[in-house]
Order: C-alpha cells, then structure tokens, then sequence
C-alpha cells in the first residue's frame, strides 16, 4: 500500500505547534494510516465510527467522509455505517453525521439508478478485486457446473481490468456483449476501441487485453469464454492511470 501523503499538521499548525503538525502528518497519517495490516477502506469505516461515537462531527469528520468515499465505502455502506452506529452512539450523534455524509455522498445518490443493464448488477466482484482498478460487480447468468459460464460484469466509472491473456492449447478466447454504458477495450500495440451498447468484441485466445468503463460512465457486458481446450487465464499488470487517462 502506498505511504499515505499528509500536511494539514504543518499547514494549520506548523509554526504554532510543530511537534503535534510531525506527529499528525508522519506518526498519524505516514505510520498508522500506511501500515497495510489493515486497508484504507477498513480505517476509514473505523475512523468515522469512533468520531461519530465521541460527537465529533466537525470539519475534520467531513475530511474522513470525503477521504472514506475516496477509500471505497459506499453512500449505501456509509448509510448502513451511520445506522447501526446509531444504537451504539446516539440517535442525535448519527443524524449530525448524516447530515455531513449527505453532501460529500450527494452525486453517488443521484446517480443511484439502477446498473448493470438488462441482467442486473449482481454483487461486489470481490473474489477478483485484486485484478480491477476501482470497483466492479459480478452477476452470473449461469450455473457453470451445469453449462458454459455467462456473467454479466459492471464496472463503475473509471474501473478497468488488468491486462491479461486468456489461454487456450485449441480455440478458446473470449467474447464480449456490450449491454450498457460506455467504455473501453484495448489490445497490446494497438488503439483503444471505444465501447458503447449493442458493441460485440471477440477476443483471440494469446491477446493481450483489459476491458472497462470510460472515466465519465458505467459499463456492463456480458462476458464468457469462447469453445476451446486447455483454456487459462493469466493476470498481467494493472492499466496505469498515465494510459488510462489518455482516452478521451
């Protein structure tokens, strides 16, 4: 996990209080928040649940609200956060906090409608986290111990998956139905294709490849492999943010 950057010590308190602003940006923020026991999305849901629990709710807590939404919790986890909290805090502690969480949460609420096209949005892809940059959800359309696996995947404005490489001995590959949004494929060497409904891609088996959505938008397809022997699939490195944000 990469050292967590912090100056609000030295920049409010600095010349007043030195040794709290060190203590704050590099004790607080460079060793605690940067030790990987446990993941920024995790502290962060601590972070809040102890301010709300002691009535902090204050400029502060808005910068943990902000910071936890950067860190992956959701307007619905944060909501059912704030909620069970609730019991445990106070009822008036949790709507302050409510009330702060709205505005920092308040364009993820009125995009709230419902994604993942016509099959759904299914579930957090979390089995396979590591492989995506940003969020994705995973909706199995299929029972692949009874036939082929079809899933519709939905990745969230900005996620994309690793280059990888499906693998086959004989046929193989795989094949994408656009069902929604927009977004992006790539080959190794070549240009990025933009995706949009209705788009079908065919992806050779030993191709070098990622797929997901355009910075601005949700994308949904319908993904499964083609026929074929032998088949793997290999993780490759992550799609940099420098590639990414060179697509319009």
């Amino acid at each position: 996990m990469a050292k967590v950057q912090q100056t609000a010590g030295r920049d409010t308190l600095g010349n007043f209080a030195p040794m709290f602003a060190e203590l704050n940006d590099d004790v607080l923020f460079g060793e605690v928040w940067s030790d990987d026991t446990l993941d920024l999305k995790t502290r962060s849901m601590l972070t809040v649940t102890t301010l709300v629990a002691k009535g902090l709710v204050d400029s502060s807590f808005e910068y943990h609200l902000t910071s936890a939404r950067q860190n992956g919790v959701s307007a619905q986890e944060m909501a059912a956060l704030l909620t069970h909290v609730a019991f445990y805090a106070g009822w008036p502690n949790a709507w302050a906090a409510f009330r702060m969480a709205l505005p920092v949460y308040g364009d993820e609420l009125e995009d709230a409608q419902p994604r993942g096209g016509l099959f759904g949005l299914g579930q957090p892809n979390d089995a396979y986290a590591q492989y995506f940059t940003g969020r994705s959800y995973l909706n199995p359309l299929t029972d692949p111990e009874k036939t082929q696996f079809v899933a519709n995947v939905t990745f969230e404005p900005g996620c994309r998956n690793s280059w990888h490489i499906h693998h086959a001995e004989e046929g193989g590959g795989q094949i994408l139905l656009v069902t929604d949004g927009r977004g992006w494929y790539q080959e190794w060497g070549r240009e990025a294709q933009e995706l949009h409904p209705g788009d079908c891609v065919t992806i050779p088996a030993g191709v070098k490849h990622w797929h997901g959505a355009a910075k601005d938008s949700w994308m949904s397809h319908v993904a499964f492999e083609a026929c074929g022997s032998g088949m793997s699939n290999e993780w490759l490195e992550p799609v940099s943010d420098e590639e990414y944000d060179r697509l319009d």
